[in-house]
């Protein structure tokens, strides 16, 4: 990116190109607007951009002074019909993903250098590429395999006969233990711990009984892993996290789990050991799967959702009581304890009107 950022033309042509014309927008107002940063349509001032992608905040887009807003034809046509005046605006489908990809244009990329840190503990028997990077205290263990322009991180351990692909980084004080694997252009962040020990005990007489955890976790490329996410490795057979899976921070995805691919699983999720998730499924934060089920490709979970069963139809489900009092809670609450007898009740009144009906 230039040091005075990129104007609204050099924006719109660069995004078209990285998405093969996916992504095509309209300029209205001036293209040689300079924009040198993203910013919330509050605060944006004009050298930044901001996006509008929720029709509840167009009183917003309307009293902004961002440079450059990114917005789709129908509120462009709502808000601006004659144009912003000094503002420009970029008109495309897809607003939000526009002003993503935008923002990676305009944020420069760190600092990356063929390195290692003689702090760095390297076994001899590890492999690591020419062109990656090997931060201060990061250890590695024999058998590893570090691919092309890897960062890893101060403090980072790699397991041995782990494996990282090619352009994947791990933030500082991650660990990726023995045996696991991630692929391509992944981002682990700190304190994210991929490959401990799943949850798996046997009961005997009132104790539990330790069973050996001999699998590995398979990532695919193009994941991100947020800071203190745990995955566990598989008890037997693998732990799978398939491609393009994003994963917020402080999420547990038990042993022998499959994520399909895809899918985006926000802060907090917890889920048990042999679950399935689909393809392209959308996990609000708190979100509790029980093991061994499965949820189809495409279903969207809501936040603090607990999922007790299969789900076999995609859809939208939610599962939580709406907020309300606790004053009122606890009468609503005290009337669901009784509800199997009041279900007895109506079938027995039921019953009778039938009996009545049919003399």
């Amino acid at each position: 990116m230039a040091a005075d950022g990129l104007t609204v033309a050099q924006l719109v042509a660069a995004i078209e190109r990285s998405t093969a014309g996916r992504l095509v927008a309209t300029i209205s107002g001036d293209a040689d607007r300079r924009i040198a940063s993203v910013a919330p349509l509050e605060t944006a001032d004009g050298t930044q951009l901001g996006f509008l992608a929720n029709p509840r905040y167009r009183p917003v887009a309307l009293t902004s002074r961002a440079g450059a807003i990114v917005l789709d034809a129908a509120s462009a046509a709502a808000l601006f019909p004659s144009g912003r005046g000094e503002g420009t605006t970029i008109v495309c489908d897809a607003p939000y993903a526009w002003f993503a990809l935008a923002a990676q244009q305009l944020t420069p990329a760190p600092t990356f250098e063929p390195w290692r840190a003689e702090s760095a503990r390297i076994a001899p028997t590890a492999t690591v590429d020419a062109s990656a990077r090997i931060d201060e205290l990061a250890v590695i263990e024999a058998g590893a395999r570090i691919g092309p322009r890897v960062w890893i991180g101060a403090g980072c351990y790699v397991g041995a006969d782990a494996a990282v692909g090619e352009a994947t980084r791990l933030h500082p004080g991650a660990r990726l233990l023995a045996g696991c694997v991630i692929g391509a252009r992944g981002i682990v962040h700190a304190g994210a711990v991929i490959g401990a020990d799943g949850f798996g005990f046997a009961p005997l007489d009132g104790r539990w009984i330790k069973i050996p955890q001999t699998g590995r976790v398979l990532i695919g490329d193009d994941v991100e892993v947020g800071a203190n996410t745990t995955i566990d490795r598989g008890t037997m057979g693998d732990t799978v996290v398939e491609d393009g899976v994003k994963m917020d921070n402080q999420i547990q995805i038990g042993h022998n789990c499959r994520i399909g691919a895809h899918t985006v699983i926000a802060g907090c999720v917890g889920i048990a050991g042999s679950a399935t998730i689909g393809r392209g499924c959308q996990l609000g934060g708190a979100a509790m799967i029980l093991g061994h089920l499965s949820i189809a490709d495409g279903t969207i979970i809501s936040s603090g959702t607990l999922v007790s069963r299969t789900i076999g139809e995609a859809g939208f489900y939610t599962g939580f009581f709406p907020l309300m009092k606790n004053r009122e809670w606890e009468r609503n609450a005290a009337t669901l304890r009784h509800l199997d007898e009041l279900r007895e009740r109506i079938r027995r009144l039921e019953a009778r009107l039938q009996g009545t009906n049919d003399a």
